[in-house]
């Protein structure tokens, strides 16, 4: 009886765990680009390019993110989030991106543009981009998608990559 209780709990461990354990692993976008120079084999980069005050992006983080199957995909990229009009200073392609305009009085409502959002050439929100390992955009995925819908998006990319 006793192995039979142990065998059911162990049982539901597993598939809670991985039913709900996959997470998306977040990393800043320099991160990601150090990363791949660093290793013999490069992943591409998915970046979520997103603002405070947009209400599909939060529903992006929510609802299509959260998705464990989604977040299995997503993990075999490097995965960006970026604030589009936010005031972090990083590095992409040997280049400085800031946001001078940036005014912390409107944090959580809309800002000005980020220099990388404008390079980028991101006008709407969500955006995702897939970029190369020369940091070049390869897929531009713009508004909001269910689980069902970026899943398959995610992997024909990657299928199209390894088939290079």
């Amino acid at each position: 009886m006793k192995s039979t209780i142990a065998s059911f709990v162990l049982f539901t461990l597993l598939f809670v765990s991985n039913a709900f354990g996959q997470e998306v692993e977040w990393i800043k976008l320099d991160e990601a680009q150090t990363l791949n120079q660093k290793k013999k084999t490069s992943k591409l980069i998915f970046v979520d390019m997103y603002t405070a005050w947009c209400g599909p992006c939060r529903m992006m983080e929510r609802n299509t993110f959260a998705d464990p199957k989604v977040a299995e995909v997503l993990n075999q990229y490097h995965t960006v989030k970026f604030n589009a009009e936010g005031n972090d200073v990083l590095e992409f392609n040997g280049k400085e991106y800031s946001n001078p305009n940036y005014n912390p009085a409107k944090a959580n409502t809309r800002n000005a543009m980020h220099q990388l959002t404008a390079h980028l050439k991101v006008t709407a929100y969500p955006t995702m981009l897939i970029i190369d390992e020369k940091g070049e955009v390869i897929q531009r995925i713009i508004g909001y998608h269910k689980p069902e819908q970026l899943k398959p998006m995610l992997e024909r990319v990657l299928n199209a990559q390894a088939s290079r």
